[in-house]
């Protein structure tokens, strides 16, 4: 038996979109009914009235950094414990990112080190609401209000989750979303920035097609890229949108079933979900302390003996060697997440898998930990 960590389930919905695609012409270009379709129902669903496609969520974050105007002699305040795509699209922006430490139960941007780091060129801060859970929003916007900052959400792995009742994307200035393969809902590559500013909105959707004029083609006024999605993936994207409430639904099943077998496992740390939050656990992620016996590398070996494939969590950015290279982060020291990386580990969560399935990991982790 094999168990990845992460398979996709892609309907007839989707694959009738992309032969409408094919048939009408409409595969890709700067417009297409698909785009539209699905940058105004994605962007509704998150509380937001605009929707911009790109071509995935680092492109969604550099696109909004530049569309606000953010740069050189900037800062922006982001978290250490994140995917790389983060600080990257910071650092291509031309701007500088001032990183933070993270909270030990949700893995997320500690909001109490955030105002420290706040000086006269600080434009941003940019939270990541990690594997599903969201951040604790509201420590952040009131000191963006208090120093006149924007609040860009990397809400990659956090579509549906919601915080005091909203959903990520639409708490702050925009928010950006990933849609590769193994997030919530996919166009297999792919991106989007919600948000509530149309000033915003139309600049990125401007920047995103080389800044054409729009009444004189090969005119161009501004700098701007080719961040586009096609209207194939856009296809794959309203019909899985049609489905996001069942996959979270069946994320959140999947944890449970997990939380109720490893209850109480010695060394294991499980994922919380604060009460504030909803968690749509887009990773099952655990945390393998001394207690357990064997390290986390140990067990990852062992569950991979058996045909249970796992990943470890991230490495956190002020470790980077490429960012060492060009000066970046080599005094900096974030403890708590150092510790997340060391004893992270995510487990099979598809939303295809069954109970018994699931029964299976449990029960391996468990014989693992008694030899």
């Amino acid at each position: 038996m094999k168990i990845s960590v992460f398979e996709p389930e892609i309907g007839d919905k989707e694959l009738a979109g992309v032969i409408d695609c094919v048939k009408t012409g409409w595969i890709s270009g700067y417009s297409g009914k698909y785009i539209s379709e699905f940058e105004e129902r994605f962007s509704a669903y998150c509380g937001c009235k605009y929707g911009v496609t790109t071509s995935n969520c680092a492109t969604a974050l550099l696109l909004t950094l530049e569309s606000l105007g953010i740069g050189k002699g900037d800062e922006v305040i982001t978290s250490t414990f994140t995917m790389i795509a983060t600080v990257n699209a910071i650092i291509k922006a031309g701007a500088t990112p001032v990183l933070v430490d993270s909270e030990p139960d949700t893995c997320n941007m500690d909001s109490s080190l955030v105002e420290d780091k706040v000086n006269k060129r600080t434009k941003a801060i940019l939270p990541v609401h990690i594997y599903g859970h969201p951040c604790d929003m509201s420590p952040i916007i009131n000191i963006a209000l208090e120093y006149d900052l924007d609040v860009i959400e990397d809400a990659a792995e956090a579509h549906g989750a919601e915080y005091r009742g909203r959903r990520t994307g639409g708490l702050g200035t925009a928010g950006c979303f990933s849609f590769y393969i193994n997030k919530i809902i996919t166009t297999g590559e792919g991106g989007m920035i919600t948000t509530n500013s149309r000033e915003l909105a139309e600049r990125a959707i401007l920047l995103k097609s080389y800044a054409t004029v729009p009444k004189r083609r090969f005119l161009h006024e501004h700098i701007g890229f080719n961040y586009r999605m096609t209207n194939m993936q856009a296809a794959i994207g309203v019909g899985q949108l049609e489905r996001i409430d069942y996959f979270i639904e069946r994320k959140r099943l999947i944890a449970q079933w997990y939380n109720e077998q490893l209850c109480g496992v010695d060394g294991l740390i499980l994922p919380k979900e604060m009460p504030w939050a909803k968690n749509v656990y887009w990773v099952y992620g655990i945390r393998v302390t001394s207690d357990f016996g064997i390290s986390r590398d140990e067990l990852r070996a062992r569950l991979g003996d058996k045909g249970i494939e796992t990943r470890t969590y991230f490495v956190p950015m002020h470790l980077q060697p490429c960012f060492h290279k060009i000066g970046l982060f080599k005094k900096d020291k974030h403890p708590v997440s150092e510790m997340l990386s060391g004893e992270g580990l995510y487990l099979p969560n598809s939303t295809t898998l069954t109970a018994r399935q699931i029964k299976f990991i449990c029960d391996t982790i468990k014989k693992t930990r008694s030899k």
